[in-house]
C-alpha cells in the first residue's frame, strides 16, 4: 500500500484529503507544518507527498526545495497545492521541483488521477534500475546485490562480471569477450583470472550461483535465468 504524506495547514482540507485518499486505498500521514514532515521523511520515505504552498513556519516551496536537495528523497513525487488565482505559485512550485500542481478548490477524482499518474511514472523509473532474477536482486543505481534480501558483498570485478552475464543471458559469452569486457586485455591461454572470479562469484551467490552460472566447456559461460 502506497504511503502519501499530506502537508496542509487547513484542517478541513487536510481531513478531506486524508479521507479521500484512504478511500482510494492509500495510506496517509498528515501534517499541518512542513518541519515535522521533513523530519519524519528522514526515517520513512513516502511514495508521494502533497504540499500546500502557504504553511506556517517553513513554506511549501522551501520544503520542496530541501527535499530535492536530499539524495535519498530527491525522487519522491510531489504535488503542490495552490490557490486558484496564484499562477506564480504554480510556476515557482514546478521550478523548485514539484512534479505537478492542483488548484484549490479541487475535485478528489482529479487529484486521485494525478496521483495514480505520478506513482506509475515513479514505479517505471524505479524498475528500470532493478534487475530481479529468482531470489537475486540487483540495484544498478546503487550497485547493491541481495539474495533472499541478504546483502552480498561483491568486488568491483565480480559485480561487473555478474551484470554482464545477466545482460547477455540469451547467449553463451565466450572467455575472450568476458576478459576484454571486464579486464580489458586479451586472454593469453594461461591466466585463470576469469575462472577464479566465476568460482568466487558462485560461492557468494550460494545455490543460485551454482544453479544459474553455467560453464560451457571450451567456450565460456552463460547465466541461465530459468
Amino acid at each position: 500500500m502506497e504511503k502519501i504524506y499530506i502537508i496542509e495547514d487547513d484542517e478541513n482540507i487536510r481531513e478531506l484529503l486524508k479521507v479521500a485518499l484512504e478511500g482510494f486505498g492509500y495510506s496517509t500521514q498528515t501534517y499541518e507544518a512542513a518541519e515535522p514532515a521533513l523530519l519524519d521523511m528522514k526515517n520513512e520515505k513516502p511514495d508521494l507527498a502533497i504540499f500546500d504552498v502557504m504553511l506556517p513556519g517553513m513554506d511549501g516551496l522551501t520544503a520542496i526545495r530541501l527535499l530535492r536537495e536530499d539524495p535519498r528523497l530527491e525522487d519522491v513525487p510531489i504535488i503542490c497545492l495552490t490557490a486558484k488565482d496564484k499562477e506564480l505559485d504554480k510556476v515557482m512550485g514546478l521550478d523548485v521541483g514539484a512534479d505537478d500542481y492542483i488548484t484549490k478548490p479541487f475535485g478528489v477524482l482529479e487529484l486521485a488521477a494525478r496521483i495514480r499518474s505520478l506513482l506509475r511514472r515513479a514505479s517505471k523509473e524505479d524498475n528500470k534500475d532493478i534487475i530481479k532474477v529468482k531470489n537475486l536482486l540487483i540495484n544498478t543505481l546503487t550497485r547493491e546485490v541481495t539474495v533472499d534480501d541478504i546483502p552480498i558483498e561483491l568486488t568491483f570485478k565480480e559485480y561487473e562480471l555478474l551484470l554482464f552475464l545477466l545482460e547477455n543471458s540469451s547467449r553463451v559469452v565466450n572467455r575472450d569477450e568476458l576478459l576484454n569486457k571486464i579486464w580489458g586485455y586479451e586472454y593469453d591461454g594461461e591466466s585463470r583470472t576469469l575462472d577464479i572470479h566465476i568460482r568466487t562469484l558462485r560461492q557468494k551467490l550460494g545455490d543460485l550461483g551454482t544453479e544459474c552460472i553455467k560453464t560451457i566447456r571450451s567456450v565460456g559461460y552463460r547465466f541461465v535465468k530459468n
